[in-house]
């Protein structure tokens, strides 16, 4: 019977099956998939086909070709990656600009990811009940970059339930994933989103303000506003997988608002009629945007040396 993936421990697996039960299985002994280099073969969002058993156990032994996923890599040398979660309609990264901070690193690493499997990706900057005046300065430098990169962008307070509303009417008709670093609030901000939902949360840690782990697996929930929402272990690093140096300016999109350069295959770092380059120097591209894309076209040139 066909089912889709609702939980997945590296080991077992939680699926809903086609008549809405749900059944725990393992990955047939037979299971292959070729020319996949994941750490997980099966994630969650996955379509798969269930051989039931009361006397062996059930067990998954076909996985349907996926529209999209979306992954994690380590910025460090790995040719492996992990899947987070596939066939998922939006994503939205959730981010804070203090405790934890959210680096625009990390940030344009991931917006490029999502682009790169064509995802539409909304920014959602969560906690504003808790900004100081430095916090504030820094989330709207933070907004008039992304917007003008030509990304939604969603404050919110999962706490003080401040534009949920905004958020669900992003949501609805909708597979969604939230993803971020630990403690910006993920989980948090599903329970505010359905009453029923109630996912373990921790405070942020005392020693160093960064978050600390409470999603250990990626879990799919059914939102009581016609949604699925994954919620995603937290992320420390991002790296861009199977991305070469000629394709990364595409997943910039506000590249592609800017006219022709002088040479078709311009990587805008240093080549001469730039038209990018001029476009940060005039002010019409983020220069951090622009910088964190030279970064990692370096990463990606050194790692094919």
């Amino acid at each position: 019977m066909k089912g889709l993936v609702y939980k997945s421990t590296g080991s077992s697996y939680r699926i809903k099956l086609q008549d809405e039960t749900f059944v725990d299985c393992k990955l047939s002994g037979k299971f292959r998939i070729d020319n996949i280099n994941s750490t997980n073969p099966i994630c969650v969002g996955d379509e798969v086909l269930v051989k039931k058993s009361n006397s062996s156990g059930n067990v998954i032994n076909k996985l349907f070709e996926r529209k999209n996923y979306v992954i994690r890599k380590s910025v460090k040398l790995s040719k492996q990656f992990h899947i987070i979660a596939s066939n998922i309609n939006m994503c939205f990264l959730i981010i804070t600009p203090k405790n934890p901070v959210t680096s625009t690193m990390f940030i344009d690493r991931f917006l490029a990811s999502t682009l790169a499997y064509q995802i539409d990706t909304t920014i959602v900057f969560n906690k504003i009940d808790n900004y100081d005046d430095e916090s504030k300065e820094t989330a709207n430098k933070l907004k008039d970059i992304y917007i003008n990169a030509g990304y939604n962008v969603i404050s919110v307070s999962a706490k003080k339930k401040v534009n949920i509303d905004i958020l669900k009417k992003a949501m609805t008709g909708n597979v969604c994933v939230f993803s971020g670093h630990s403690g910006v609030g993920k989980s948090t901000l599903i329970n505010s989103l359905d009453p029923k939902i109630n996912i373990k949360t921790l405070p942020i840690s005392d020693s160093n303000l960064t978050g600390q782990h409470t999603t250990t697996f990626s879990e799919m929930y059914d939102l009581n506003f016609d949604s699925k929402i994954i919620d995603t272990p937290g992320i420390k690093g991002f790296g861009l997988y199977n991305v070469n140096k000629y394709e990364l300016k595409d997943f910039f999109k506000e590249f592609s608002t800017i006219s022709s350069c002088k040479f078709n295959n311009c990587l805008h770092y240093h080549e001469p009629g730039c038209e990018v380059i001029k476009a940060v120097e005039n002010g019409k591209i983020s220069k951090s945007r622009y910088d964190n894309y030279i970064t990692m076209l370096l990463e990606i040139e050194n790692n094919f040396r």
